[in-house]
């Protein structure tokens, strides 16, 4: 009579990588918010960049363009010429020139106290647009911020200078306010101080701080007295300099080629180390231990082998032959003590459990010491030699 051996195949081995959907499903709302951060940031970056564009030239005919006072003063036989360096402006400085400074603030101390040098004492004129704290020391020394704003957006000259006298009221009331220290003629007062200096300089010259760029801007030219402060402040030479500060000016000692980091603001990186903080915090409060594990009824029976088999893939997974030997041998341990009359607690002392197996087996305690107590295996074939040699060991112990 012949009978035939079935064995059963084996099940297909599933794959513990997600797959491209998977990962799509994961990733998709991480993408969806940075894509909306990203829409964002152009979006801001188009409407800035709109407002800044050709703020002050007297070559831009944009809202807050310079094109219209540029050209009246031309009808006035004031010729206009544009200089984006500081060499140029320099050059320029003289009797009959009136050098204008779009925005003092972007220039180093090292350019400002150049300029400076380069005005003073030439009977020429300089006007400073709206300079702060980081400029007026050394362009109009004196004179300091005010940091409370004001209210009022048309001003009345409130001072005896002729070319405030003549104009009348002007927007000036949404800009600066100064405090000054030296003799000057100081007008447009809101809340009694002064958003308008003229400082009067050796050789006839002058210095003359205004603090809002409005009365220069196009779309602001025909209100009030703008357009007669204008053309008085800017039109008491017959050349008139606008010099508006370049970042990729050759005079700046600084000039060199600079990183990412160094062209963003301060805010943004003292920004993003809160937010690293914040994230670091959160997910110490997430990781934070409540206590002891709690064990819980699981509404199904999982058998053990599937426990094993998950496990081991996990440990496959990460190549974590070391923890997969060390529970073999820790399991292998535990089950032989008791049948060589070592207590379980002494069961992973090799003093205690190698001598009583030795006596048993008849053999030798290197090699069992490097079976139960040895070093990792190296690849995954050694790990299932491993597993096959403590069965082997722990069916001959059981061997009556």
């Amino acid at each position: 009579m012949t009978t035939e051996a079935t064995t059963t195949a084996p099940p297909p081995a599933t794959s513990t990588s997600p797959t491209a959907r998977q990962t799509w499903t994961r990733a998709r709302g991480i993408l969806l918010a940075l894509l909306i951060l990203l829409a964002a940031g152009l979006v801001l970056a188009a409407l800035r960049s709109g407002d800044r564009h050709g703020r002050l030239d007297p070559r831009s005919a944009d809202p807050h363009g310079s094109r219209a006072v540029a050209a009246l003063l031309t009808d006035r036989h004031v010729s206009s010429r544009v200089v984006t360096g500081l060499d140029a402006a320099r050059a320029a400085a003289g009797p009959d020139t009136t050098l204008l400074v779009a925005v003092p603030d972007l220039l180093t101390h090292d350019q400002q106290s150049r300029l400076r040098a380069a005005t003073a004492g030439t009977g020429g004129r300089t006007v400073l647009v709206a300079p702060g704290t980081p400029s007026l020391d050394r362009l109009a020394p004196g004179v300091t911020v005010d940091t409370a704003p004001g209210f009022d957006t048309v001003l009345a000259p409130g001072c005896t200078l002729p070319a405030a006298r003549r104009a009348g009221p002007a927007e000036l009331g949404d800009g600066i306010r100064y405090s000054t220290a030296v003799r000057a003629d100081s007008c447009y007062p809101s809340d009694g101080l002064p958003t308008l200096l003229r400082i009067p300089q050796a050789a006839h010259g002058d210095t003359v701080v205004l603090g809002a760029p409005d009365i220069l801007f196009n779309n602001r030219l025909d209100q009030q007295g703008n357009a007669s402060l204008a053309l008085q402040l800017l039109g008491s030479r017959p050349h008139l300099v606008w010099y508006l500060p370049s970042l990729d000016d050759a005079s700046a000692p600084d000039s060199g080629e600079r990183g990412f980091f160094d062209l963003l603001p301060s805010g943004w990186l003292w920004g993003t180390l809160q937010l690293f903080i914040a994230a670091a915090l959160a997910a110490l409060w997430r990781a934070r231990r409540f206590g002891p594990l709690v064990p819980e009824k699981l509404p199904v029976a999982i058998r053990a082998s599937e426990t094993t088999e998950g496990r081991a893939r996990l440990y496959r997974k990460v190549n974590a032959r070391d923890r997969a030997a060390t529970a073999l041998r820790s399991a292998t341990r535990t089950r032989l003590a008791p049948l060589v009359g070592i207590p379980t607690a002494q069961a992973h002392t090799p003093e205690a459990l190698l001598p009583a197996l030795s006596a048993r087996l008849d053999g030798g305690a290197q090699p069992l010491h490097d079976l139960l107590f040895g070093p990792p295996p190296g690849d995954d074939a050694a790990l299932v030699s491993l597993a096959d040699r403590l069965d082997a060991l722990e069916r001959e112990v059981r061997r009556p």
